[in-house]
């Protein structure tokens, strides 16, 4: 079987893919992100991915490289990582009672092949207090996700709801994954113990 890589250093994805029964290791890339703002968030998305996953690629030719990225978008404007207590306030403040949507792109790179894709989440809060937005950025949760909030963790109990895929809006759209990976040779590997509890 084909060696899986993971260029991501996010412990997410890592649980994501430990949950689905992949065997793969994590080697991250220090590149500089390019970002077209005219592309659409999808795009913009694919083309992180892709960027992650090719730089890991060029130095493991035998391997399948799987990058993957997130971008959270509300009123057309693209939300990062807050830079601070303020930004995040400010984000979370503008998603209080509003819809907004999550786009995680993926890339699967192998010396041969490259699949992109995407896949958009609608995501909804509730009407946000102030105490809260404060308890929550207190938590230090927000600083390093996209939109300031993660819905594994506690930010779950902002969401009033979603929907599309819950694992995209943790960082990568798990099923889909799987199913594009099997293409590569890549399936989950269940031992006998696993299967007979399921």
């Amino acid at each position: 079987m084909k060696q899986l890589i993971l260029a991501s250093g996010s412990p997410r994805r890592k649980e994501l893919l430990e949950q689905a029964h992949l065997q793969f290791s994590i080697i991250t890339s220090d590149i500089q992100e390019l970002v077209d703002p005219t592309q659409s968030p999808g795009a913009i998305v694919e083309s992180l991915a892709l960027q992650k996953a090719s730089a890991v690629a060029k130095d493991y030719p035998q391997a399948v490289v799987l990058g993957a990225d997130t971008i959270v978008t509300h009123d057309q404007k693209v939300l990062g990582k807050p830079e601070n207590a303020a930004d995040a306030k400010n984000m979370l403040q503008s998603l209080s009672g509003n819809s907004h949507e999550v786009y995680t792109g993926v890339a699967i790179v192998t010396s041969t092949e490259t699949i992109t894709f995407h896949e958009r989440t609608k995501v909804t809060f509730w009407d946000l207090k102030d105490e809260e937005i404060d308890q929550y950025i207190e938590s230090g949760e927000p600083f390093d996700k996209a939109g300031a909030y993660g819905i594994q963790g506690f930010g779950a109990t902002l969401v009033k709801g979603i929907v599309g895929d819950y694992f995209s809006v943790v960082g990568l759209p798990l099923a889909r994954t799987v199913r594009e990976l099997e293409q590569f040779g890549l399936k989950p590997v269940l031992t006998k113990h696993e299967t007979e509890k399921t």
